[in-house]
Parts: C-alpha cells; structure tokens; sequence
C-alpha cells in the first residue's frame, strides 16, 4: 500500500434526503452513505468531492486521516451558537485551526499535517469520528474546554508567549472527548496532564437536571415562549442553547478568570518535571521487573539443579543420548545438561570428577565437530 486516505462525514442536525445521498453517490461510487454518514477510504487515487463544500452543504463532523501523518477535524457550528471572543484569541495563537464562514454556520477547520510526528502506529481512520463527535455538543452548550486544547498545541510548538496565560484555569475533568482531541492530534501527553491539573474541576460547570429545571423556570415567560416555538419548529439547537444560557449564568456568579491562571512557561515547566517523573517510574518499573525475572529465573535453576541431583549419574546417560542424535536440537539439549551438570559439580565440590566425565565425553564425540564447538571452553 503506497498511501492510505480515510474521509468520514456525520450529519447531526439535518437528515440526508434521497436526492442528497443521490448526489454524494455521483462523488463516489465506493463510498458508504446512509441518512447521516458518509465513508470512504482511498487506497489509490484521492476523493472527488471537496471536504469543505460537503461540510458548507450537508455535514456538521468530518474526520480526515492520511498514512503519511495529516489528521483533520471539522465541526460546522451555528454562529448565533459561537463564542466568537474565543475564536478570535484562538487564531492568535496557533496554526492548529482555520475558521470558515459558510452562510449561517462557521466551520472549524483543525488539521495537523503531521511534518513533526514520528513513528506514525498503523490506524485505518475507523472510530475516530464517535469518539470526536460529543466535542461539537460541547462546544454549541457553552463547554470551550475543546479551545484550551488548541491553544496547548501553540504553548507545544513555541507560537505562545512564555508570559501568556492559560484561557481556562484548567481543562479538568478531561472527559472523553477532549482526550480523544488531544491523541488525534498528538498533543504532548504531559502537557495536557499539566492543564489538567489546573483547578478546572472546581471551575467546570456540570449541569444537573434539578440545577437545569430551576434554571429554565427563572427564564422570562416570553423567552421560554420563544424556545419553546423553536422546539415546535424542530430547531436542534434549543437544548444546547439551553446549557449555554446556563453556564454563563452560573460563571458570572463565580467567574473563571477570578481564579489564578498559570502562565504557558509554568506549563512547560510542569510538563517537563511530569516527563521526568513519568520515566523515572518507568526506569523503577523496569528495574522491578528485571529483579522480579531474575529471580523466577534463579528459583527456576535452583530446582532443576535440585532435580539433577537426585538422578545422579542417569543424566549423564541422557547427555549420550541427545549427543547420538546428531542433531542442532539433541546438541543443544545436550550442552544445556552438561553446562547445568557443571554449576552442581562447582557447588558440590566435585569439579575433578566432572572434568573427567566431561574429557572422557569429548573423546568420544571429538568427530562431531558442531557438538564439541557447542561446548567451548566448558571444562
């Protein structure tokens, strides 16, 4: 295989009609397509269609993987839904994400061509789009968790300013879909181990049923009349803009950056004494392992020394009888029981009366020139 492509769409808003399935047919004769998706990959060639024009018309999620390392993700949000003050500080500080305005909607446009990563792992593109999609829920309910992680790639790559300060006192709790984000784009591991041990999990707002419903019940009448007009009007949107409304009710009462902000130095600091700590476990666990092999090792010989004892002049019996095979196997058993033979001998004191066997042995066998080279300098 001299190149792998991998295209997956999701359509989450909006259903794709016959005539729209009928239309992505004519881009791809081999792709899947159903009312919500669209999949192919290329192992020749490259896609018809342009990704941008699918996410402009039909889709809200599109990941993109290539083998020479390019991963690509796009989320088309509504921009009445957008907070475009995170945006705007987002494009100043990383090369990670384009915004592409397309009607009504933006689309972030995140790709990573890859020039950095090394020893790209083998990955076929299949599951990355399910574990990436709740990002979108995210974003659209007020959750900009998802924009920290972007702004980390530019603290990675030096774009931040050592004296820039983080946009969020934390990423934590680091659910699933922000880790997902941050090993599709190969973000330093223990640098998002340092955001995350910001006091996010303090700062993050979780929105309970009950905190909800008393949230929704202080909404002015005629507001609550107009969302439920958009529910009745089938708007997908209600919900998330529900959460929204929400969480910057609930940050005003205790803002986010009321908390102190750890500045993109104290992140490289923190990540790099994480990366210390983290392989000099690893040393510890190596070292551990080692002992714990060499120990298993030493029991496992001091029994098979036990063992040769007790059969006594039988094994050098068996040492014959592997020899006469005349064999690469019937010699190497038979070195392996002479070599063993010859730590009892030490041990017991009966180094002479080895010697002799052991001279005695190689005059009988001197023409079987591999077995004696098997041997060595044993004596």
């Amino acid at each position: 295989m001299s190149e792998y492509q991998y295209y997956e769409f999701q359509a989450i808003d909006r259903p794709l009609d016959e005539a729209d399935r009928e239309a992505l047919r004519s881009l791809s004769t081999r792709a899947q397509i159903t009312a919500t998706s669209f999949t192919n990959h290329y192992e020749w060639g490259d896609f018809k269609g342009s990704p941008r024009k699918l996410m402009e018309r039909w889709f809200d999620l599109h990941v993109y993987l290539a083998n020479w390392g390019t991963h690509q993700l796009m989320i088309r949000l509504p921009k009445r839904l957008v907070d475009h003050d995170w945006l705007d500080a987002l494009m100043m500080c990383t090369d990670l994400m384009q915004i592409i305005k397309a009607k009504d909607n933006l689309i972030l446009n995140l790709c990573d061509d890859g020039e950095d990563a090394l020893d790209y792992d083998w990955d076929d593109g299949s599951g990355w789009l399910g574990a990436l999609a709740p990002l979108r829920a995210d974003l659209l309910s007020g959750d900009w968790r998802l924009a920290y992680l972007v702004w980390l790639t530019g603290v990675e790559n030096g774009n931040v300013r050592d004296e820039a300060l983080e946009p969020l006192p934390g990423i934590a709790p680091l659910n699933g879909g922000l880790s997902a984000f941050a090993d599709f784009f190969r973000i330093d591991s223990d640098l998002v181990q340092a955001a995350a041990e910001g006091p996010g999990a303090a700062t993050h707002i979780d929105i309970s049923p009950e905190s909800l419903r008393a949230f929704v019940k202080s909404i002015p009448a005629l507001e609550q009349t107009a969302l439920l007009q958009r529910v009745a009007e089938g708007d997908p949107h209600v919900a998330a803009d529900l959460r929204s409304r929400f969480r910057k009710a609930a940050s005003r009462q205790d803002p986010p950056m009321s908390h102190t902000l750890r500045s993109a130095a104290e992140l490289r600091d923190r990540a790099t004494a994480i990366e210390t700590a983290r392989k000099a476990a690893a040393a510890e666990r190596r070292k551990a392992e080692r002992l714990k092999q060499e120990q298993l090792a030493e029991r496992a010989k001091q029994a098979r020394l036990t063992a040769l004892r007790k059969r006594g002049a039988d094994v050098w019996q068996e040492v014959e009888t592997e020899v006469q095979r005349r064999n690469a196997s019937g010699y190497d058993r038979a070195a392996t029981l002479i070599f063993d033979l010859r730590t009892v001998a030490d041990e017991d004191g009966a180094m002479a009366e080895f010697a002799n066997r052991l001279n005695a042995l190689r005059k009988r066998h001197e023409r079987k020139q591999r077995f004696i080279e098997r041997l060595g300098t044993l004596t």
